[in-house]
């Protein structure tokens, strides 16, 4: 049975910090509007709706517990709407379109919706601590090293220059400011109110457009430390012994931004539309997650992609635009290196770099711009994917109809 996506809302993205737009806005109040902006522009009956599903990577503390389900409740959807929360990381918010998408064509309900959540002002990334970083066990028999170290080591091995990664940055924050002066993603946004119904945020926070490699060239490695002083070099090293060292290239202005958020997805089958007198605009074709290599961990999205394709039965010349996350500039250097994808067919309106990874909700949002902007193209078919932290990834075909 075929899953189609009917819409897509998400928040604009806030800067993750203390005097950040969203920063009195809780994790599931960010969701719960969003689930209603949703409903209400569709006119939504909720009680079609078999499952929520939402991605959240730290799901502690007040964003911890099921954060899905309480969100349906706060969104005043029928009570009949369960809700679960999931984390595969940053892929979080496109896995739970899938599962979503799963179970329609499963035909185990008419339609679900798919999307996440972080406030990452208000609960900081790494806060859910973990076995992985934590248990010297665990980091000695896995190679651990933080991602940051992972990019530079992805720059170092393929040869990516501090100005090949800072120029990929500088085209990210020329693009995002450009789609937003030219409103292409009016549509999909669902502002931000306070409880007075004031509105706090309308567009996403951290895009600077007037970024020139000059004022990148003033920012020293952000991971040199993490790297050198505290033993992850050594650690990478060991699991890549082909390199002498690892240079330290990724800072501030060439990794994804911390940033709070929220999205979601109204997937259904045919019935579904007709019943609730809505028109899909788009079938979700394949979609695939994979586990890849967990020290060098951010190339994944090449062999998602692949698997995904395989799926479909498709090749990446039959993909006519691709969005993948910006975690850093390097990954999207390596995934257009490995796939032979040009730059003016990915990211076309910006990425992560520009306007921030909220990291359990990106997958879902980068699906959505994906869908905005084969529409505004009119082209037939898309691909959106995301490298994920211990090794994995995660990417979704979808096509117009």
């Amino acid at each position: 049975m075929d899953a189609f996506i009917y819409d897509h809302v998400r928040t604009p993205r806030g800067k993750g910090k203390s005097d950040g737009k969203l920063h009195e806005v809780t994790a599931v109040n960010l969701a719960s509007q969003t689930l209603a902006t949703l409903r209400d522009r569709s006119s939504l009956d909720t009680r079609w709706v078999e499952d929520v599903v939402l991605g959240c990577v730290a799901p502690v503390g007040e964003q911890g517990s099921n954060i899905a389900r309480i969100a349906v409740m706060m969104a005043g959807y029928d009570e009949s709407v369960p809700g679960f929360q999931i984390n595969r990381y940053c892929s979080s918010g496109l896995e739970a379109v899938n599962i979503a998408a799963a179970k329609v064509m499963a035909g185990q309900g008419m339609a679900a919706i798919g999307g996440g959540v972080e406030s990452m002002s208000r609960v900081p990334m790494g806060t859910g601590g973990g076995a992985w970083a934590t248990d010297p066990e665990v980091a000695f028999r896995t190679y651990f090293v933080p991602q940051g170290v992972s990019a530079d080591l992805i720059a170092t091995l393929h040869g990516y220059s501090r100005n090949d990664l800072d120029g990929y940055a500088v085209a990210s924050q020329q693009r995002a400011a450009k789609a937003w002066s030219e409103g292409r993603f009016a549509r999909s946004i669902a502002p931000v109110k306070d409880i007075l119904g004031v509105t706090l945020l309308d567009h996403d926070e951290t895009v600077r457009g007037n970024v020139t490699l000059e004022s990148l060239a003033s920012l020293k490695p952000s991971f040199a430390d993490m790297g050198e002083k505290y033993g992850s070099d050594g650690v990478a090293l060991l699991r890549y012994p082909q390199l002498e060292r690892i240079e330290h290239r990724h800072h501030a202005g060439n990794s994804s931004g911390i940033v709070d958020g929220a999205a979601a997805v109204l997937v259904g089958n045919a019935a579904f539309g007709r019943k609730a007198g809505l028109k899909p605009r788009a079938r979700i074709r394949a979609f695939a997650s994979i586990g890849s290599e967990p020290t060098i961990m951010l190339t994944g999205p090449t062999p998602a992609t692949q698997r995904a394709l395989k799926l479909a039965r498709m090749s990446t010349t039959d993909i006519d635009l691709f969005e993948l996350n910006e975690a850093f500039a390097a990954v999207v250097l390596r995934f257009m290196e490995a796939l032979s994808i040009p730059h003016d067919k990915i990211n076309v309106n910006g990425g992560a770099i520009a306007m921030g990874h909220p990291l359990g909700a990106t997958g879902a949002m980068i699906l959505g711009t994906l869908l905005d902007e084969m529409e505004r193209r009119n082209l037939g078919t898309g691909l959106a994917t995301l490298c994920v932290g211990a090794g994995m990834g995660t990417a979704t075909i979808i096509e117009r109809v």
